[in-house]
């Protein structure tokens, strides 16, 4: 069962507010926006912009690699390297770079973050073999690491509770919105420019987006009722976040939610970072065309990430364990579905059910971010949201394009595609049980010592 705080209660407020920037906040915090909607929604969209950057600058690889095949003569494993190599930084450093986020400063820590994957990105451009590409494609990793957990949580601590399923589906879904960017653009500038120029548009778009950033979000605005309502900022004392951090995998249920979550994203990555090579080796679409056509795919996995968020939240209103239902139903689903379409002849119905399949791939995103927020204390919520993105990297996003580069090589790529769909199995058994223990899980939660936020409440910027 979830807790809810009632909307207009605000504990410590004092009745007879005088100033006008006063009687806003509490007016914001009782509606359940803490911060002004409008200044809420520019974040947001900020927020998402760089998120866009972020991917943008990770999958432009995927639509060069037939040219850097050519020019370099590498095989598929090493392509596939070369694309997991930033997913495997991310989440080796994801962990310790939010933690470093949650006591130095979340905006600070995410322009930092920017600046970084932006630059790297342009060294990708003018690197001069593999090994070099290798190099620039690791700082991008280590420039990603942090934005992902701490951006979401960012944008959670502004919103209201009601909202939590939709945003992170939403926000999540940037990175595929990212991908399609950077797979249909960058394709289309390597066949006109070259591979270089297209590393140098998605550094450059990084770094401008960077500084708009920093001149409209500050550490301040974002919590703006601390000082007038008595409401705790909850600043994250060194010994509370110790004390804290063992909850972070205290229950079965929020550690299924890690697992699960990773290995279905096995399956969105691989698509991402190889359609653009399937439909260049098996509908013979030249770089641009190929780009953009996965990039219509990659769009497909965006929507259903926010579609899963969406159904998540709209089914669970009173019966909170129906979240699992949607990533159970997503995780069979996409399996069904790719499996036959992997098997069908090359095209219009072969398309259709890839499409359907994409849908579901990463529909689980949503209902598995909500599902660790709610399982989660407040007070470490980008902790939290940066061992999801831990798990999503190690189990999904770093091993898909590489396992799947490493099967290409001896089974081709269409062997390896029908392969992948299984890593569905694994996820699903991960959901199952997850739901088996959520509601004890809650329970205990909800019931547990101070100082732990209700499992629906808003997140609080640390």
């Amino acid at each position: 069962m979830e807790l809810h705080t009632p909307a207009g209660a605000v504990p410590g407020t004092d009745p007879t507010v005088s100033s006008v920037s006063s009687v806003s906040s509490v007016s914001s915090v009782s509606s359940g926006w803490p911060v002004p909607r409008r200044y809420a929604w520019v974040v947001f969209a900020l927020s998402f912009g760089l998120l866009l950057s972020d991917y943008m600058s990770r999958q432009v690889l995927n639509a060069v690699f037939p040219d850097l095949k050519a020019e370099w003569l590498l095989s598929d494993a090493r392509l596939g390297t070369l694309s997991s190599v930033v997913a495997l930084m991310v989440g080796l450093l994801t962990f310790p770079m939010s933690l470093i986020a949650d006591r130095w400063g979340r905006v600070k820590s995410l322009l930092l973050a920017a600046v970084m994957w932006s630059v790297a990105t342009l060294g990708c451009a003018l690197s001069a073999n593999y090994d070099q590409m290798f190099v620039g494609r690791l700082f991008v990793g280590v420039g990603e690491a942090a934005y992902g957990s701490v951006g979401i949580a960012v944008v959670l601590s502004i919103f209201p509770i009601g909202l939590r399923a939709t945003l992170s589906g939403a926000f999540i879904a940037g990175g595929a919105f990212g991908s399609v960017l950077g797979v249909s653009i960058g394709g289309a500038v390597a066949e006109h420019l070259g591979w270089r120029w297209a590393f140098g548009v998605m550094g450059v778009f990084g770094l401008v987006l960077a500084a708009v950033y920093g001149l409209v979000v500050t550490e301040k605005r974002l919590r703006p009722e601390a000082g007038s309502t008595g409401a705790e900022p909850d600043p994250g004392p060194r010994g509370r976040l110790r004390l804290l951090l063992p909850r972070l995998f205290s229950s079965v249920s929020v550690i299924s939610a890690y697992v699960g979550s990773g290995l279905q994203l096995f399956i969105a990555a691989s698509l991402m970072a190889w359609l653009p090579s399937y439909f260049n080796r098996y509908y013979d679409m030249p770089t641009a065309k190929a780009g953009a056509a996965a990039g219509v795919f990659i769009l497909v996995i965006g929507i259903g990430m926010i579609g899963g968020g969406i159904v998540s939240d709209r089914i669970s209103r009173a019966f909170p364990i129906r979240k699992w239902a949607v990533a159970i139903g997503c995780s069979l689903g996409s399996l069904a579905l790719l499996m036959t379409a992997f098997r069908l002849p090359t095209g219009p119905l072969q398309l259709v059910v890839l499409a359907a399949g994409a849908l579901l791939s990463a529909g689980t995103a949503g209902p598995a971010t909500a599902i660790v927020a709610n399982l989660t204390p407040a007070a470490i919520s980008a902790t939290a949201f940066a061992t999801l993105t831990f798990a999503n990297s190690l189990l999904g996003l770093a091993p898909g394009p590489a396992v799947t580069g490493a099967l290409a090589d001896h089974m081709g790529l269409l062997g390896a595609l029908r392969i992948v769909p299984l890593g569905a199995l694994a996820a699903t058994a991960a959901f199952l049980i997850g739901r088996h223990f959520y509601e004890r899980d809650l329970r205990r939660l909800t019931s547990g010592p101070a100082p732990a936020a209700e499992p629906e409440e808003a997140v609080v910027t640390a």
